[in-house]
């Protein structure tokens, strides 16, 4: 066994930096030499776009980019081609190492079924919403006659109305029937002319008929705030719809009313 010999305390020194200077250099050898060249380091690939691709064309395409590919989610897209690329991860542009495993999701070819949500009775605008979150789509909607402004009165699907909690694929186009805040009563347009105008709006509200337009004229034989004129008039044989607007013409001045 070869003996190291020591004399001196310089001896001693020098052969301690020997042995420090071997394992530096073993250290950075290690380093940056053997670890990069078995772990591939500094040799990286930019992430392609595999959006759109169909699963039949990724295994060729990322083979040739040195990188795997493992589906991790299917959902369906209503309108997009079946068994493409719909999302990826990582995303496009990304440096990653060779042979680095793409994650992506695809579109099915089938949409699967979901229960028909309740959108009768409901605001157009939530109804609208509820479609969005249960992956259906609005398709026509048609305002009919109705004291419900803007309430879903109906929900349609194929021409027929379709009932809550029944099987529907996901995906579907719903028509909606929405209240226009009229409705389809008619009867003869009240007179209100020679009544001062808080008792003429009392009048109209009481017959479920808004007051529209108040204009003002100038009368020197009428009372201040009577009204004089109406739109349409109290003629004989003319109705009117419930819900229906009366523009009014008083005498002097208007004054701002937010009650109107």
């Amino acid at each position: 066994m070869a003996k190291i010999g020591t004399r001196s305390t310089t001896d001693l020194l020098i052969h301690i930096g020997i042995i420090i200077s071997l394992i530096a250099v073993l250290f950075l050898a290690f380093f940056f030499l053997w670890l990069p060249f078995t772990t591939n380091h500094g040799k990286t690939i930019t992430v392609p776009d595999l959006s759109r691709m169909t699963t039949a064309e990724l295994a060729d395409f990322l083979d040739d980019h040195d990188l795997r590919f493992e589906v991790s989610d299917c959902t369906y897209v209503a309108g997009a081609e079946p068994l493409t690329v719909q999302s990826q991860y990582p995303k496009p542009g990304i440096k990653v190492k060779e042979g680095r495993k793409i994650y992506i999701s695809i579109t099915t070819p089938n949409p699967p079924m979901i229960s028909m949500p309740k959108l009768v009775d409901q605001t157009y605008v939530s109804a609208n919403y509820a479609l969005t979150s249960n992956g259906l789509r609005l398709g026509k909607l048609k305002y009919v006659p109705d004291l419900a402004q803007g309430t879903v009165l109906k929900q349609i699907y194929n021409g027929q109305e379709i009932l809550p909690g029944t099987p529907i694929a996901k995906g579907s186009m719903i028509d909606l029937i929405v209240g226009d805040g009229l409705g389809n009563t008619t009867f003869a347009v009240p007179n209100v002319v020679g009544m001062p105008l808080d008792e003429a709006k009392i009048y109209l509200k009481g017959a479920n008929l808004q007051v529209g337009t108040i204009l003002p004229v100038e009368d020197p034989e009428k009372e201040v705030g009577t009204v004089v004129r109406q739109n349409p008039a109290a003629k004989p044989g003319a109705t009117i719809r419930v819900g229906d607007i009366v523009d009014l013409w008083i005498v002097g001045p208007v004054e701002n009313d937010d009650s109107q």
